[in-house]
């Protein structure tokens, strides 16, 4: 065979592997409000740096008539280009091709870019469509997804994980993004889930569509199995992108740092009257975030779920952070069940990728009732705990409001190796807040006044003053400074460059063990 004759056959793979399922199948795609593989491939990277590995790979399956039945890539695309200019590496899975199932050279195609991924530490993005385990293939496809559930686990921490869910997901396909770092869906066109509907249906009787049961909405709200909800591809693609923007390649890199003309000496005096006199008043803490960071840019992860507790990335004089915060005008920001295990995953994440955390604390405490005691709130509030108590990363603690009881322990406090901690004169520290105070400490003065109303009030506003203030926590150590509001940009840009270099570390272990 002549050079012009390899070269034609070359050029006629390639156009069989461009075309994937065929033309009928991509039209359906498009139909369904999908993009292709490459299509979407193209819009995650840099235009024209994507570069696609393994294209002729085809699968080894000779039953059930497989053999007359190969399609170059098996049904995903793998390969690597630049985001922003930062090499990052993803899996596409094609649902032209075999419904997008996963068959034993299908998995060794994602486990090569994973492994590749891991070694040059770079990020991984797996866009996953698929109709789960090549059932034609048997036991083989299932090692094949224990393969790839293994380089999760082994490379969870070393470099971050995204997985984008843009059609079906189910059965055992579901936990490999199950273990990445976030999972972004799309509303109406992907879903979740171990069993379908009709399964359900026939085993419990429950009636449910697969919307219902696994869809974007279901997951970002209910079950927080996803961290975004996007309303089409193009924007979960977009979202995928600002994602990475804050997060570093590898755990041994920093973020990446955005030069701004933002002021790190900027005042807002909108803060001197954001936090309202009354403490039982509720005030939005996402717009005193906007106020204070980089060009009022904030980016919140997981908003539909456990709002009481606000995460998300920012930057302060172009150093990326996490930020986590209670949230008064949801739940007055009490810590539960939901928000707590939200906050731990959270809290992890950047500390394991090096990107401080700043903490801005009002919280009354933790939700009562026997709904949570029930439901673990004491094991699922200690993982948010753990989580402030393991982190090594640079972390500056800043009390809005209020600081009550174990809550104000559990929220980066002095006493989990916080390393900077101030507090507005608003503040309120104590074991609990003041009308629960003053009922146990001066319960007997209180029923013989001739106006018990009225002397509780004036015990609660003397305890108010003279003990649950900012002030008392700073003369013993545990607040490092009271500061004015509007100076709070500032004071975070301060104690961010003062904290650049700081190394910390935990004893020497294989690994604790996180009470999940």
């Amino acid at each position: 065979m002549s050079i012009e004759e390899k070269l034609k056959k070359l050029e006629e793979m390639n156009e069989r592997a461009q075309l994937g399922g065929g033309e009928a199948r991509i039209e359906r795609q498009h139909a369904a409000g999908k993009l292709t593989a490459r299509e979407r491939a193209e819009l995650l990277f840099d235009p024209g740096t994507f570069v696609e590995i393994d294209r002729f790979v085809v699968h080894r399956c000779a039953d059930f008539g497989m053999q007359e039945q190969k399609i170059p890539g098996d049904g995903v695309v793998t390969g690597y280009g630049k985001v922003e200019g930062r090499t990052v590496f993803t899996f596409v899975q094609d649902f032209t091709v075999f419904g997008g199932s996963l068959s034993g050279a299908f998995a060794e195609k994602i486990c090569k870019v994973m492994d590749l991924a891991a070694k040059a530490g770079h990020p991984l993005v797996g866009l996953n469509d698929g109709a789960g385990a090549r059932i034609q293939e048997g036991v083989v496809s299932l090692g094949g997804y224990g393969d790839v559930f293994l380089r999760n686990v082994l490379q969870s921490g070393v470099i971050p994980q995204i997985s984008l869910i843009m059609g079906p997901c189910a059965g055992g396909a579901v936990y490999s993004p199950a273990m990445t770092d976030f999972i972004i869906m799309v509303k109406n066109t992907s879903n979740m889930m171990i069993t379908g509907p009709d399964v359900i249906r026939t085993v419990t009787h429950e009636e449910v569509t697969a919307e219902e049961l696994g869809g974007a909405l279901t997951h970002a709200s209910k079950s927080s199995v996803a961290d975004f909800a996007a309303n089409n591809e193009e924007e979960c693609l977009q979202i995928t992108r600002r994602l990475l923007s804050f997060i570093p390649s590898n755990n041994l890199e920093d973020p990446p740092f955005v030069a701004t003309e933002d002021p790190a000496d900027r005042t807002e005096p909108a803060l001197r009257t954001l936090v309202p006199d009354d403490p039982a008043k509720p005030y939005d803490i996402k717009e005193l975030i906007k106020l204070v960071v980089d060009d009022a840019d904030f980016f919140e992860v997981a908003p539909l779920y456990a709002k009481n507790l606000v995460v998300g990335f920012a930057r302060f004089g172009g150093r990326a952070v996490g930020i986590v915060a209670n949230q008064p005008a949801f739940r007055a920001g009490v810590l539960d069940i939901e928000c707590s295990k939200k906050g731990a995953r959270f809290v992890r994440f950047c500390d394991a990728f090096n990107i401080p955390i700043v903490t801005l604390v009002d919280v009354p405490g933790f939700l009562p009732g026997v709904d949570q005691e029930h439901g673990g709130i004491i094991k699922h509030g200690a993982k948010l705990l753990y989580a402030f108590c393991e982190a090594t990363v640079p972390r500056v603690t800043i009390i809005t409001r209020k600081a009550y009881g174990g809550a104000y322990v559990v929220m980066s406090s002095k006493h989990t190796r916080a390393d900077v901690n101030f507090a507005y004169p608003t503040a309120e520290l104590a074991v609990m807040g003041p009308d629960g105070a003053v009922n146990i400490v001066f319960r007997k003065e209180i029923e013989a006044a001739d106006d018990p109303d009225a002397r509780r009030k004036e015990l609660e506003t003397d305890y108010r003053e003279n003990f649950a203030n900012p002030f008392k926590a700073a003369e013993l150590g545990y607040i490092d400074e009271v500061i004015y509001p509007e100076h709070t940009r500032l004071k975070v840009i301060q104690a961010l460059e003062m904290l650049a270099n700081k190394r910390d570390a935990l004893p020497p272990k294989k690994h604790g063990n996180i009470p999940l």
